[in-house]
């Protein structure tokens, strides 16, 4: 079965723009910690520093606003050699707002890209 997370947020007034909808980066600080709470929940989350981003997308399909109370599910889409291709959704009830794919490089000490640890495989493949 994959492995997914959903956290629960609510849109506070530091995500906002002038316009007051949320400012495009909110989405992927959600993202994020929607990952730290999955690593954590997996107990994969040693090394999580080890993992900068390549490439990070979104599509924000409706507006969210100061207070909205959201959901941010996330899943590993593909674990690869190398990396994780995250895909990630942010809904407000049942309506999707923000669907996003987050591309995250596993690098040695010296920032080369290395293969994930076995355990962390596992985890994301077979929980």
């Amino acid at each position: 079965m994959p492995v997914e997370h959903v956290e629960r947020l609510r849109v506070a007034w530091v995500d906002t723009d002038a316009g007051g909808r949320i400012h495009f980066t909110a989405a992927f600080r959600w993202a994020e910690a929607a990952e730290t709470a999955l690593r954590r929940r997996l107990g994969i989350l040693d090394g999580w520093g080890s993992y900068p981003r390549r490439r990070v997308e979104a599509d924000f399909l409706r507006a969210l606003r100061f207070e909205d109370e959201i959901e941010v599910r996330i899943r590993p889409e593909k674990v690869g050699r190398t990396s994780i291709i995250w895909a990630w959704e942010v809904f407000r009830g049942d309506e999707l707002c923000v669907e996003g794919r987050t591309v995250a490089v596993h690098v040695d000490a010296e920032g080369r890209p290395a293969p994930l640890e076995e355990k962390e495989r596992l985890a994301l493949e077979c929980s």
